[in-house]
């Protein structure tokens, strides 16, 4: 049976195989992938031993290849399949499935498979961050996982478009929370160095006496105990090395990582000779450069070496139209992770989130959507769902939501727009230019919704 097999396919085309007997039953299951299994709603004792029909809820003896072929006794080569799983989720595979003969009956069938998840698909993109390239060199997400409908945040992702093509050095400034790793390693996967490692540091997180280490590495004998060990830089080659929070790194640091993105050579703690590097270094603060500048906590030289290119990513509060687009994203998130059905946020939550600080910007967000789904009694988040801190706000503020009744969310997002703007207008002294940099608008933005609220 081989033979005729190898005449007709590539095995290598195929991730998957599975054997069904004389009945249609599953009694083996090779995969690649058990993501896929995840995908059908099953799992691998579930599906062991079950009819090969009740994985899917449009499998029939008229269009299982498998029954077919058991029908028949005769194979069935490449062919097409649009099955949806249980969980309710569309995607195609690709089948070539055999009869095993023994004595002139067909005692069971063999199929090779390969599944292809259409895009349209939220978990698609997950398999998509997921899938060989992205899975090896360290990253999750790409320039898909930057959600926005801002104008700044837009520019934004042209701009990591645009540097993605260069190895210039790229300096993210952004609050904690607005998506500073999401944008970097959007950049590495955009670039070509995208099947290279993308490796990651927390400056913060790492004590100070341990950092040079870590970034340099060690030769034995350095120090007590110390062995050969790469640091990061070198674990790096031929990608990227994304240092975050690089604010808290100490003066003498500075100066090392300055010599070493400069000459683009290394040398590891105890060592006697250079090794040469070929990466790219993004850097990224969640406080202000020029206050860092201005108050002598990052060199002046570092700062025009890391930001060849600099990115501001803007705080949640100032891109109040993405909230509403955030929460539907992981409102589709979390229904493919938690088997748990959600179709909106009620009213009232949202004109809450609109009106809500978002201290921890959009990572309070997503923390928020997900509690919600751990407290939800129906397909709708109410306040009762959501944490207590942002419900105590709502209380707080005069004239809010727990004073009057809620406004359509329309009137109460273009309410909020219009109290920003004036309060950005007094701060920047009527600058319209000033306002909308702020802002993060076009002059030209700024000026049609003056006109549109009647501030001038």
């Amino acid at each position: 049976m081989m033979d005729h097999i190898k005449e007709k396919m590539n095995l290598s085309d195929y991730d998957n195989v599975l054997i069904a007997d004389e009945q249609g039953s599953v009694i083996f299951y090779d995969l690649a992938d058990l993501n896929v299994l995840k995908e059908l709603g099953q799992r691998p004792e579930e599906f062991m031993g079950k009819h090969i029909t009740t994985s899917f809820k449009d499998l029939s003896e008229k269009n299982s290849t498998i029954l077919q072929v058991l029908k028949t006794g005769e194979a069935i080569c490449n062919a097409e399949q649009e099955l949806i799983t249980k969980t309710g989720n569309t995607f195609v595979t690709r089948n070539s499935t055999y009869p095993i003969i023994e004595n002139g009956k067909v005692i069971g069938a063999v199929e090779f498979s390969k599944h292809f998840f259409a895009k349209e698909n939220i978990q698609s993109l997950d398999k998509y961050a997921g899938n060989k390239v992205y899975r090896k060199n360290n990253t999750i997400y790409t320039i898909d996982n930057i959600i926005t409908g801002n104008p700044w945040m837009e520019r934004v992702k042209e701009q990591i478009r645009k540097v993605a093509r260069t190895n210039s050095t790229v300096l993210i400034y952004g609050k904690t929370g607005t998506g500073k790793e999401i944008a970097a390693q959007a950049i590495h996967n955009l670039s070509e160095r995208y099947e290279k490692p993308f490796t990651s540091l927390n400056c913060g997180a790492i004590p100070a006496s341990l950092l040079e280490s870590t970034l340099f590495g060690t030769t034995k004998g350095s120090f007590t105990g110390s062995e050969d060990m790469p640091g990061l830089f070198e674990q790096a080659e031929g990608g990227t090395l994304f240092l975050d929070e690089i604010n808290s790194l100490d003066f003498d640091l500075q100066v090392k990582l300055l010599k070493a993105i400069e000459e683009k050579t290394i040398r590891r703690l105890g060592g006697k000779k250079n090794i040469a590097l070929n990466i790219r270094v993004i850097s990224a603060t969640n406080e202000d450069p020029d206050i860092l500048l201005r108050e002598n906590r990052l060199r002046e030289d570092l700062f025009y070496r890391l930001g060849v290119v600099q990115f501001d990513l803007l705080p949640l509060p100032q891109r109040k139209e993405d909230i509403e687009l955030l929460t539907e994203y992981y409102i589709n998130f979390y229904n493919e992770h938690m088997n748990i059905l959600i179709e909106r946020a009620d009213e009232e939550v949202m004109a809450l989130f609109q009106r809500y600080d978002w201290p921890g910007n959009i990572r309070e967000l997503k923390n928020a959507i997900e509690t919600a789904y751990n407290h939800a009694e129906s397909n709708v988040i109410t306040m009762e769902d959501i944490p207590e801190r942002i419900r105590r706000y709502s209380e707080k503020m005069p004239g809010t939501l727990a004073q009057k009744a809620v406004q359509p969310l329309k009137e109460a997002v273009e309410q909020f727009e219009k109290e920003m703007i004036m309060a950005e207008l007094e701060r920047s002294g009527g600058v319209i230019a000033k306002t909308a940099r702020k802002l993060g608008l076009s002059k030209q933005s700024l000026k049609y919704k003056m006109d549109k609220y009647m501030l001038r």
